[in-house]
């Protein structure tokens, strides 16, 4: 296996910042997933959620970090490399902000700085998975320069798989 540098864990781009999870990130997180529709975990169980991204992090070496504007302060989102369904060698992006925000180019600019973030650590690809019906993402990968590889069926429907190459 290749060893490969650690990910920085503080990111900055002109409008935000990303940086490694607190306990205070907790609430924000748990009324983040909840958007999605899914029911809304207990405030314990999503700080052993953080705690499993720290450890992940420390672990792996790479991160999925919370995306606070620079401006305003307020915790919009996370964005980061996961292994997912991929690998420590070739991970996945992932990234999901609070609908208030979707729109105004926060996800490619929390991207973006991710992807600068996964080419210094030495990889040469990464990976992202996305529903199907997932326009936004599709846009925000699009311009990143993420292709198309294929599309695989799991228990919630179509998922697409992309690529890129990193410099």
């Amino acid at each position: 296996m290749t060893a490969y540098e650690t990910m920085s864990f503080h990111l900055e781009t002109e409008r935000l910042i990303l940086r490694p999870w607190s306990d205070a990130d907790a609430a924000e997180l748990r009324a983040l997933r909840a958007e999605r529709g899914e029911g809304t975990a207990t405030l314990e169980y999503t700080r052993s959620l953080i705690a499993q991204l720290v450890t992940a992090t420390e672990t792996t070496g790479i991160a999925l970090l919370p995306i606070q504007r620079r401006h305003e302060g307020d915790f919009i989102g996370y964005c980061g490399l996961i292994i997912g369904r991929s690998t420590l060698e070739e991970p996945e992006i992932a990234y999901e902000l609070f609908q208030r925000v979707h729109g105004q180019g926060y996800a490619t600019e929390a991207a973006r700085a991710v992807l600068d973030a996964a080419a210094a650590t030495g990889r040469k690809r990464l990976g992202a998975t996305v529903d199907a019906g997932n326009t936004p993402s599709f846009r925000v990968l699009e311009k990143l320069g993420f292709q198309r590889d294929h599309v695989s069926l799991e228990d919630k429907g179509e998922v697409v798989w992309l690529t890129r190459s990193l410099p």
